[in-house]
């Protein structure tokens, strides 16, 4: 699925729950004092090409709009306003929408687009693709759903706190208390916007009230909250990260103690309040929620708010139907694979009883792990090992390689979830912090071994993993691009990543793996029909199932999860497929274009070597490589 910190930015700052609307400066009429200054810059200045002072430019505004949010600085391994959380108000929504287009509009004052190289143009582009996606986002900003299941904030900031808040030194901790006074302030400030969203008909489905209370509960469940015997998951952190200061000497004992007592008395007086106020609103606000869950197209202006969820995450102009009839298509095409797998594995009933026979197995061993902490270990180790496997191919097939390392970890205590899905958070662009590729498995029954390795190379390598380590650790294009994120193109390429694994030697070498492999191919065909079934041909959430369950070898639970997750992030599902199949037109393109001229290193340095694009962005890559390459 997509990285975290990309969703949360896209949600707070770009679709969150705001409406306001400010009058935007004419993009080529406004030239802001900055501008005006840098274009009278010294005659030094002026002997750069536009396409260096171009990239200097943009060093600068990505410096600035960083500096915006403190959340974003920690992600990167930065610890600027490290005692801060970000401003979540809507004003502040508003605000950085705005500054996008200000800088837009300096943009095109001080530069000459026909002046830049290609790639600067694709910058340039990209940049003001950014500003035109947020600022479709105002009419709908009070569309989205402030609190559910899966990227809510009141489980992103413990996870945040406990994984991405490093503490090195005194003033680390000191600034980890601070975050833990924030917290309350900022959980306050979403449930009162959420509670704006139902006053005006936007509510997310019943479901996602009682995971999210449940949730909630969890978090302040534990010391310093209770009387029980068991450290909450950040009170066990507040105490790990001070005793690790004391171990090397960084404090002393008499220190560690005061700032263990703030830290409590923050997470009592700030945080533990701002939970019990979230679990409130949710316990009396459930009764005006449906009985039945419905999509989108049931909110105020929804046909109009979905479609702007296909375009800005699809990067494309496909309307919701066509993507139903290519989903359709797709079903279609790999049930026909699955059946030959079936046959080939001897089994002789229809490929509806087949999945049955995978789900039910009474050879457990054969599809699933022990439901213990010995089998979940093992989970994590086999999934280790299949990414270790791929390590040594990587050579054969990129020529750029990611330097950050990565691990496999189980989902914490408080937002693991019966089979939802698995999903990876990204390293520090300094290698510092490793990426994340983290596993729900409270139950393995919803983990089936036949798809442990193609969920390991999707969140993995060569997937999530290889892809944004890569564009985090280039140096020849602007920041920005390093960090951009286009839904269609990131998971486009994880989709495409567990097809690709299959031409290296040594992977999917069973039946049973193979036929994981089409079954996660399938998952995301399924997806197609079922988010635009729910959300634009109003599609019930049974129908969904039905669906889904008609198609798959899934577990019940995790189709039942998966449904509940396109109920409140629509739109997202889409993404995958429609960026995997892009991205195999476009080496299809190359292959038939270049002949023996093509390398399978080098298309994929292109698709990888610009940081995450828009995917007509990435076609016009492609295709100038492809020139380019016939040119030498």
């Amino acid at each position: 699925m997509r990285p975290l910190y990309l969703v949360l930015f896209s949600s707070l700052l770009f679709a969150s729950d705001g409406n306001a609307e400010q009058s935007q400066p004419a993009a080529d009429t406004q030239v802001s004092a900055t501008a005006q200054s840098t274009a009278a810059s010294a005659p030094a200045a002026q002997e750069k090409s536009e396409t260096e002072k171009l990239n200097e430019w943009f060093e600068v505004k990505y410096e600035e709009e960083l500096m915006k949010s403190p959340i974003g600085l920690t992600f990167q391994g930065r610890k600027e306003r490290y005692g801060e959380l970000d401003d979540l108000t809507e004003k502040a929504q508003i605000e950085q929408i705005d500054w996008k287009g200000q800088t837009v509009a300096e943009m095109k004052a001080m530069f000459d687009y026909d002046k830049l190289t290609p790639d600067a143009q694709l910058s340039y582009d990209l940049w003001e693709h950014q500003y035109q996606m947020a600022e479709a986002s105002k009419p709908f900003m009070r569309r989205g759903y402030v609190f559910h299941q899966m990227n809510g904030v009141h489980s992103f900031i413990p996870t945040f706190m406990i994984n991405f808040h490093k503490v090195d030194s005194e003033q680390d901790m000191v600034d980890y208390v601070s975050r833990l006074r924030a917290i309350g302030p900022g959980m306050n400030e979403l449930i009162s916007q959420a509670k704006t969203a139902a006053s005006e008909g936007v509510r997310p489905p019943r479901f996602a009230y009682e995971i999210v209370t449940d949730e909630a509960k969890a978090i302040i469940t534990g010391k310093p909250f209770d009387d029980s015997d068991t450290a909450s998951s950040l009170w066990a952190d507040v105490n790990a990260k001070v005793a690790a200061l004391v171990e090397k000497e960084a404090i002393t004992q008499k220190r560690a103690d005061e700032l263990t007592a703030q830290a409590k008395a923050a997470l009592l007086e700030s945080l533990a309040p701002a939970y019990k106020n979230l679990v409130t609103f949710l316990t009396e606000d459930i009764k005006q929620s449906d009985d039945v869950a419905q999509g989108v197209h049931a909110l105020p202006q929804g046909d109009a708010f979905y479609a702007y969820r296909l375009k800005t995450i699809t990067t494309t102009d496909m309307t919701a139907d066509e993507i139903h009839e290519l989903g359709l298509k797709e079903v279609e095409r790999i049930r026909a694979q699955m059946e030959a797998i079936k046959d080939q594995d001897g089994f002789k009933g229809t490929l509806q009883e087949y999945f049955a026979h995978i789900r039910d197995s009474k050879d457990n061993s054969r599809y699933y792990f022990d439901n213990t902490d010995e089998g979940r270990q093992g989970y994590i180790d086999a999934a280790t090992a299949a990414i270790d496997n791929i390590k040594k191919e990587l050579p054969n097939y990129f020529g750029i390689l990611p330097q950050a390392d990565l691990v496999v970890k189980r989902v914490e205590s408080f937002r693991e979830q019966d089979g939802a899905p698995q999903h990876y958070f990204p390293g520090t662009p300094d290698g510092s912090r490793p990426g994340i590729y983290y596993a729900h498995l409270s139950d393995m029954k919803a983990m089936p071994k036949n798809e442990l390795e193609v969920i390991a190379y999707h969140e993995g390598l060569p997937g999530h993993h290889m892809q944004i380590s890569i564009a985090q650790e280039l140096k020849d294009i602007p920041t920005f691009r390093t960090q951009a994120g286009s839904t269609a193109y990131i998971e486009g390429w994880a989709l495409y990543s567990e097809a690709l694994a299959k031409e290296m030697p040594d992977t999917y070498t069973t039946l049973n793996s193979e036929f994981g492999r089409l079954g996660s191919e399938i998952w995301r065909a399924i997806r197609l029909v079922v988010d635009t079934g729910m959300h634009h041909k109003k599609w019930s959430q049974q129908q969904a199932i039905d669906f889904f369950a008609a198609n798959s070898p899934a577990p019940q639970q995790a189709i039942e999860a998966e449904i509940r997750r396109y109920l409140v992030i629509p739109g997202q599902a889409t993404a995958y497929k429609i960026g995997m199949i892009d991205i195999q037109r476009l080496r299809k393109i190359s292959e038939d274009a270049l002949g023996d001229k093509f390398d399978i290193r080098a298309f994929h340095d292109t698709i990888l070597g610009g940081g995450a694009l828009p995917l007509n962005l990435l076609e016009r890559k492609v295709k100038r490589w492809i020139q380019e390459t016939k040119q030498a």
